[in-house]
């Protein structure tokens, strides 16, 4: 099982100690806090694209070519591209160029996003929300496939009559991943098509979309792909500090600012610091506790799933940066070998 962590490059004022983080400190933490995953031996870094104020990442694959230097082993993905308002072709050419730079390491997490800002920011419609996503990702797929690529264009991609597409990426083909947020149409969507998928769950109980994996690997094998070859990842909110009250007191603050202001602006009632600990129990969303609590709740979460991934999202808001470095270090040396002794 591989254990890695995703960010969407949080900027704004820390909550408890009222320093701000303005984007280019933001970028420049992120490279530190790559580097040292990779130094402890985690096994996946993730940025999302977000097109918002208050995210530092609109260009993910820009982001994780800075770290490529600074890193030797561990992937560089995206957490997602937002693929439904962005050129199949520009993505496909941006994460093979990381794909050289990091001898054979990138992948692509393709989404549809949480938020709608990049549709009327690149000129697209919402109401084609689904049709871009499921149309652009079919030509994703096809410019992996070879050097040459024939498409005969759809509403939302044009035509290409056989033209290369360069670089090509040091591995034969690269990891594209389908991320889904829960929906059975985009979970047997993933199946379908043969490709790994990433379940984010950031609220309510994990074990109610252990269903959605089965879900996944029937439409999987209706379409005539092996199943169990095909990978599965959970990414959900967590953090990991010595006690575990010390890594509660460390999220809480930062986490809530983040959810509340969203909540705000879509609809959602607060949260507070009791629903927080309740989500800490043993079958709750997050994933925040002692090295010691965090590997037994990922390992039962193991078992009723059967992932071959859990990505985390550690950095939710603005915080001390030292503190996420701590954390990112226990669940590298601390976190990470007793997972790979348990699972193999």
């Amino acid at each position: 099982m591989e254990l890695g962590l995703y960010t969407f490059g949080d900027v704004g004022t820390d909550p408890v100690s009222g320093a701000a983080v303005d984007p280019a400190l933001r970028l420049r933490q992120l490279i530190e806090e790559i580097a040292l995953a990779d130094e402890v031996g985690l096994d996946v870094f993730g940025l999302g694209e977000h097109h918002r104020p208050d995210y530092a990442v609109s260009a993910p694959a820009v982001a994780l070519a800075a770290a490529a230097g600074r890193t030797s082993r561990i992937k560089l993905s995206s957490a997602v591209t937002v693929l439904s308002s962005d050129d199949p072709i520009r993505v496909f050419q941006q994460f093979a160029t990381l794909d050289n730079l990091t001898d054979g390491r990138a992948e692509i997490i393709a989404g549809r996003g949480s938020f709608i800002e990049s549709f009327p920011l690149f000129g697209h419609d919402l109401e084609d929300y689904e049709d871009l996503f499921e149309e652009k990702l079919q030509l994703l797929m096809a410019l992996n496939e070879g050097e040459a690529i024939r498409w005969p264009g759809s509403t939302h991609t044009h035509a290409i009559p056989g033209r290369g597409v360069y670089p090509r990426p040091v591995q034969e083909t690269l990891p594209i991943w389908r991320a889904v947020g829960g929906s059975p149409q985009s979970v047997a969507r993933a199946g379908a098509l043969g490709l790994p998928m990433a379940l984010a769950i950031i609220g309510g109980q994990p074990a109610r979309f252990a269903p959605l994996f089965d879900l996944y690997r029937k439409s999987a094998a209706q379409a005539g792909h092996d199943a169990d070859a095909l990978k599965t990842s959970l990414n959900v909110h967590g953090f990991v500090a010595e006690t575990s009250q010390q890594a509660a007191d460390i999220i809480y603050p930062a986490q809530a600012e983040v959810m509340n202001r969203i909540g705000r602006e879509r609809g959602w009632g607060p949260t507070d610091r009791a629903q927080f600990d309740a989500a800490r129990g043993p079958d709750g969303a997050q994933f925040v506790g002692s090295p010691a609590e965090l590997v037994d709740k990922i390992l039962k979460m193991h078992e009723l799933f059967g992932f071959d991934r859990m990505l985390i999202q550690m950095a939710i808001g603005v915080y001390d940066h030292a503190q996420l470095m701590k954390a990112i270090e226990l669940l590298g040396t601390r976190v990470a070998p007793e997972l790979r002794r348990a699972v193999g």
